[in-house]
């Protein structure tokens, strides 16, 4: 009799289970409430919300607090993913509870979701943004004769539809007069396969997210054509949770967001060493994951700022025009308060937060001929090998100068970044298209880019990254 009511007991338990909308996966066990977490470990600008939050192990350090305090006990379970797309297909399925992705997959997260309150979704925080939209990029084969998007009329592009690159990608032929439908032939591709097809020629080129056009090219695999900062148009990657999860478990969504903060803040103050962190659980090399993690690349800051949900409405016509987006009501979509309730834990002022759009930790120092690194617009880094920290400079020619003595010396350079003399995009300065006017040295990543300074600067010069070091003045 007692072993039939256990059996009773069980099934009803079950259904009752089942009937709440919670996946068996994600069902609590016992005492131990589970969180499914997805993210994606090679998109790097998530990297608070997902690789470097998960190797230091901040999520778990504040649940188990909880528990400490006699709460029930907390299982993290990690899942990676190389794209947005599985991960809102997951939470579709009930079977992830909290995810990272970029600005368009978010915004196709929160359409799919949005039809049943078991699956519906909101936006909660953000990880990292650009102002002007330099974490989309195209790029070329290292012996490729394009040199603008105009170039790639009548040609095969590889891209991940539905994705912000394809996003950047399709504006970008716009603004050249291309028609993205008809005048150019876009693959819908991985980013790996994309890469392969690059490299094998069967495509002209790749446009995609972060990092692999910083990969490709510092690989020598890949030449930068387009900075989608030339959109001048703010992008950004975020996290969602299910609203049926965080409901049960609201404790759950305050501890991953003060956790997500933990790690924002270890970035900031180890920046190299969170590079190194990524770099060892993603497999991407630390010199491409400083490029982007690095000060004065992504500005990693989680309040939801008025800027990037504008930006975000106006991602809306191209899903719509690839057939991937069903209405939804955005507003409702983005819920900041539970952030809000962060900071206030922790006593700093969210309005404040969000009405700053300046880049949190912008390079500073001192340059290392003694001058004071206090412009962002300029500022650069050297990363000598065997140092804890990168050096700062003050300028493109100051690291020039610096690179020079290092060479002199036998010292070896990692690598070193400069911002782009037109748009601020942080990128390798042995990548960069250089040009001399004077005793200044000026750097591009793009060679449209060089062509409309040299036409509007007719003294000037392009020389290459080599020919600046041996030129500059020390």
């Amino acid at each position: 009799m007692k072993l039939r009511r256990a059996r009773i007991l069980a099934v009803a338990a079950l259904i009752a289970t089942m009937a709440t909308g919670c996946s068996l996966q994600q069902a609590d066990s016992g005492n131990t409430v589970t969180v499914v977490v997805g993210y994606q470990s090679k998109t790097i600008n998530t990297v608070t919300a997902g690789t470097l939050l998960r190797a230091k192990g901040f999520l778990e350090q504040r649940l188990n607090a909880l528990t400490a305090k006699g709460g029930p006990k907390y299982r993290v379970e990690w899942q990676d993913y190389d794209t947005g797309a599985p991960i809102t297909a997951q939470m579709v399925a009930q079977k992830i509870d909290i995810g990272s992705m970029g600005d368009y997959p978010l915004l196709i997260n929160g359409s799919r979701t949005s039809a049943d309150p078991h699956t519906a979704t909101e936006l909660v925080s953000v990880t990292g943004y650009q102002p002007k939209g330099s974490l989309n990029m195209v790029v070329t084969a290292p012996n490729s004769t394009a040199t603008s998007v105009n170039d790639l009329a009548g040609q095969k592009v590889s891209s991940s539809i539905g994705s912000a690159s394809d996003g950047t990608l399709r504006q970008a032929l716009q603004r050249a007069g291309l028609d993205p439908a008809h005048g150019v032939d876009v693959l819908n591709q991985q980013p790996q396969i994309g890469a392969s097809a690059l490299e094998s020629g069967q495509v002209r080129a790749l446009s995609q997210f972060v990092a692999w056009p910083g990969l490709l090219v510092f690989q020598n695999r890949a030449k930068l054509l387009y900075d989608g900062a030339e959109l001048n148009v703010p992008t950004f990657h975020g996290v969602v949770a299910r609203r049926d999860y965080t409901s049960r478990h609201p404790e759950v969504l305050d501890a991953f967001l003060q956790a997500q903060l933990d790690a924002t803040d270890f970035l900031h103050a180890q920046p190299l060493q969170a590079a190194q962190v990524v770099a060892d659980h993603s497999g991407l090399p630390p010199e491409v994951v400083y490029l982007y993690n690095g000060p004065g690349g992504t500005s990693f800051d989680t309040p939801i700022k008025p800027q990037l949900i504008q930006a975000f409405k106006g991602d809306v016509p191209y899903l719509k025009s690839i057939g991937n987006f069903a209405d939804f009501d955005i507003d409702k979509f983005v819920d900041d308060a539970p952030l809000r309730k962060v900071f206030g834990e922790r006593n700093i002022d969210y309005d404040a937060a969000v009405g700053n759009f300046a880049d949190p930790a912008p390079i500073t120092g001192t340059d290392p001929s003694g001058a004071a690194v206090d412009n962002a617009a300029l500022a650069g880094e050297i990363w000598y090998d065997g140092q804890p920290s990168a050096t700062p400079t003050a300028d493109p020619t100051s690291l020039l100068r610096a690179v020079k003595v290092a060479r002199t010396q036998g010292k070896k350079i990692r690598a070193a970044y400069v911002p782009d003399s037109e748009t601020g995009t942080r990128w390798f300065a042995d990548k960069a298209q250089w040009v001399q006017t004077g005793d200044t040295y000026l750097p591009f990543i793009t060679p449209a880019a060089v062509r409309r300074y040299l036409d509007q600067h007719p003294g000037a010069a392009a020389v290459s990254y080599d020919q600046a070091i041996g030129g500059v003045r020390s």
